[in-house]
Parts: structure tokens; sequence; C-alpha cells
């Protein structure tokens, strides 16, 4: 059988999906890991726990399925930064999105003119997330190993230097980066030189439908691989969010709900707002992926059914939520903001906490968990309509990710947009994209809206207008 690999690598799991050259789900394997914080502020990962990962659930995959893929396309979550040495060994944890370790330099940069010139030339918002406000933050307190490190590279570059030895960088995980102009496709000298590092300490450049091989023999051998099997470079996972959708005509728009939250538009050009409340970044040359990302999604929910609920396991946590089903809509005047992780959009202020407001004796623990969620998207919806300021209307939503598979949770989402909600049958999202990015790029695929027939809508959700 004729099929291919699509690794997504996640912020609590790795992924590896198998899928049909048709498009159908072969298998899925998928492997967890933690995420440390060994100081306030400080959200870290081992990526050689990424990397094992990356291995395990491709060998898993390929045994599942019994033949060898005729290509691997990889997806990864944006803004993670190791420091390596010239042999790829890591100096620093992989830092992920979540981490705040320096948000006193992204304090500084915003609404200087040099921080507006930085995110309108790369279209990442001055945040903490930010590999080019994570540098800084390096150069300045930790400089031994600014000064060892030979490269500054996210999860994904570290991956496959071990796969392949080279580093490279495509397009979309760079243009997440804070570093990277997406209009000339090369890196962004001012931003650079705030950093303190030339292009030289940085991957190369290469667009997503980049072909990597051969493969180290070690890699080959313990993936089970032919050496000259072809690894396509991929985007990164939220891009690849709204590819995976097929939502690339002019207001399609993806709703992500997973471990956070995102709401994006695909565009053909670059956008900017003025009040820099969403991101743009690049998917391919001629599409721009704009919208906003919340660190307050699913790990929200997560942290009250542990706190309040008592319950430690997904899935008890998921069933728990049918309760909710007793409080109406609102909560009877009990409100959540849930910015337990500070927050990226729309307000970008690692320093913002969580409220509930309007607490009274009449509230109990299902007012409470009905609140935490419906707090988690109207600040989806409150992104949502900058978005629509900035790009244009929504007129038809998909949403997928863990929160998704929640039949409640989605008429939710319904009723507080007020719109039709579309779940579609192929719920991989991410992994999808990057299927679709490498029958591409393996030019088994012309233009992507040759692949619109591989995805059908399997039940649509209409706001219920009394909630």
């Amino acid at each position: 059988m004729n099929y291919l690999i699509a690794i997504d690598i996640g912020t609590s799991s790795t992924r590896s999906v198998a899928f049909s050259t048709e498009g159908q789900l072969l298998c899925s394997k998928s492997v967890s890991y933690p995420i440390q914080s060994p100081q306030p502020g400080w959200q870290e990962q081992d990526p050689q726990s990424i990397l094992d990962a990356v291995i395990k659930t491709v060998q898993k995959v390929v045994k599942s399925v019994g033949a060898a893929p005729i290509g691997i396309s990889l997806s990864a979550a944006m803004h993670s930064l190791l420091a390596v040495d010239e042999q790829g060994e890591v100096l620093t944890p992989c830092i992920i999105w979540a981490d705040n370790r320096s948000v006193e330099y992204a304090e500084e940069l915003k609404n200087t003119e040099l921080g507006k010139a930085i995110y309108r030339h790369t279209g990442t918002p001055i945040h903490p997330m930010s590999p080019l406000c994570k540098i800084a933050w390096l150069r300045d307190k930790q400089p031994e190993i600014f000064s060892k490190a030979y490269k500054f590279v996210g999860i994904k570059e570290y991956v496959l230097f071990h796969l392949f030895g080279q580093w490279r960088v495509d397009y979309s995980i760079a243009s997440a980066m804070g570093m990277f102009d997406k209009q000339t496709l090369d890196w962004y000298a001012p931003a650079l030189e705030l950093a303190g590092i030339t292009a030289a300490r940085l991957p190369e450049l290469v667009p997503p439908v980049f072909v990597l091989n051969p493969l180290k023999a070690e890699a080959a051998e313990e993936l089970g691989l032919d050496s000259q099997t072809p690894f396509v470079i991929g985007a990164s996972d939220g891009c690849l969010a709204n590819l995976g959708a097929l939502a690339l005509e002019k207001g399609e728009t993806v709703i992500t709900l997973g471990t956070s939250a995102a709401i994006r538009m695909t565009t053909q050009a670059s956008t900017y707002d003025e009040q820099e409340r969403i991101f743009n970044y690049l998917l391919v040359e001629d599409l721009y992926i704009a919208g906003g990302a919340s660190n307050n999604g699913g790990i929200v929910f997560q942290w009250f059914a542990e706190a309040f609920l008592r319950i430690d396991s997904k899935e008890k946590a998921f069933k728990s939520i049918k309760k909710i089903r007793k409080i109406p809509a609102g909560s009877e005047g009990l409100l959540f903001l849930p910015y337990l992780t500070g927050e990226r959009a729309p307000v970008w202020d690692s320093k913002s906490k969580g409220v509930f407001f309007g607490v009274t004796k009449n509230h109990n623990k299902l007012h409470f968990q009905r609140a935490v969620l419906e707090g988690i998207f109207l600040n989806v919806l409150q992104i949502g309509k900058a978005l629509e300021e900035t790009v244009g209307s929504m007129e038809t939503i998909y949403v997928n990710g863990g929160l998704a598979q929640i039949d409640i949770l989605v008429q939710m989402l319904a009723d507080i947009f007020g719109k039709a909600i579309h779940i579609q049958e192929n719920e991989e999202g991410s992994a999808f994209g990057a299927f679709l990015m490498g029958m591409k790029a393996l030019g088994l695929l012309g233009d992507f809206a040759e692949a619109k027939n591989m995805i059908r809508i399997q039940k649509t959700y209409m706001p219920d207008a009394v909630n």
C-alpha cells in the first residue's frame, strides 16, 4: 500500500499518523511526555524524550501498517528554542511557547519603533513566547551557554539534525520566531541585531516542501526505513491545521481546541493589525495564516479538573463535563477570565491572571466548571473579533482538537459565536495538513484544492438563539 506518515510534534505528545495516498487514515500512534517548570514562569521539555517519541511512533506505525511509507512529512509546535553545540548536543532544555522567562525583554521591546517594525516584517507579536526574546534572555542571563551555542533552533530542527545531520528550518516555523521577514523570505537583520546573533547561528531557511535525505545510516536502521525515504520538512502545526481542514478560501475559519486554543483564517496576502492583536505566519509562499493563539485552552480545564474535581485522568475529566448541562448558559452570572498562564492573543500580557467574578452563595461546583469552559471559549471569541476586524468576516467555521470531541462543548462554542460549527470526519488537523504538504512536495498532489474530496463534514452544530 502506498502511504505517507505525518509526524505531528506537539506540546504534550508526538503522533505519527499513516494516511493512504487517497487520504484514508490507516493508523495513528502517539507517545506523551511531560512539561517541566523548574522555576515560576519557566516551561521546558527534554528534547531527547521528544526525539525518542518521534522514533517510537514511526516504528509503531510501520509495524502496524506492515510496510514502509513512500514518504514522511512533519508538523511541529511553534516558538520552541534550544541552544545546541556543533555536534547537535543540547546546551539548554527545549524552552516551549508557554515559557515566560523573557517577559522583561518583551515588555521593553513592545510599543517601540523597533518592536513595531519587527511585528510588521515578521508577523510575530512581541511576547515572551518568541524565540527572539528568549535568545536575548540567554545572551544576558546565561552568557556562557550563549557564547558556546553553535545554533539556536526549534524542536523540529533538532529532531531533523539527529536524523539527517542538516540544520534546516522551514519558512513556516521560522515565521513564528520573530526574526524572519515573510516578505523577503530571509532573516530580518534588525531582529538578529537585537538578539545579538548573526544568521550563521540559525538554521538554513527552506520552503515547507523541501525534501531531506538520505537518512543517517543509524537513524534509518532505528526507524526501520530505507535511507532514501524522502522526509518533507513541512510547516508549523497552527498553519497546517488550516491546511488540514482545507480552509483556504476567504471567510473559512479554523478553531483548534487542544492544550492551548487558537483561531485562524487563511489569506493570500500578508496582513497587519495596527493593534498587534493577531499573528500572521507563512504557510507556503502564496498563503498566509492570520489568527491568534491563547495559552489557556484545555490546560485550564485540566487544572480545574485536578485541583477542584480531584480528577487526574483526561477520560474521567471529559466524562465529568456532561454534568454541566444542569447549569444554564452564562453560569447564572459567574464569569471566568482564563488567564492562568499569562496570555497571548488578544491581550499579549504574560503577567495577566485568572479571575472568577460574580460569585454568589448560589453557585456550586458545576457553575464553576461551566464558567471555566465558557471563559476559555469567550476568549477565543475575543480573538475571532480581532481577526474579523483585520481580515474579514468568519463565514464557515471548522473546529478540531481534543475538546472538539465533546458534543456539549462544540454546541457551547456555536452558541457563543452565534454561527454554525462544522466537525470534519478527519479530526487529525495538523497531521493531515502535513500529509497534504507531503503529497504536494512529492508530486502526488498538484494544487491543495484537489484534495477537497478527501474531507467531508461529519456533523454541524447550529447555534441555539436562547443560549
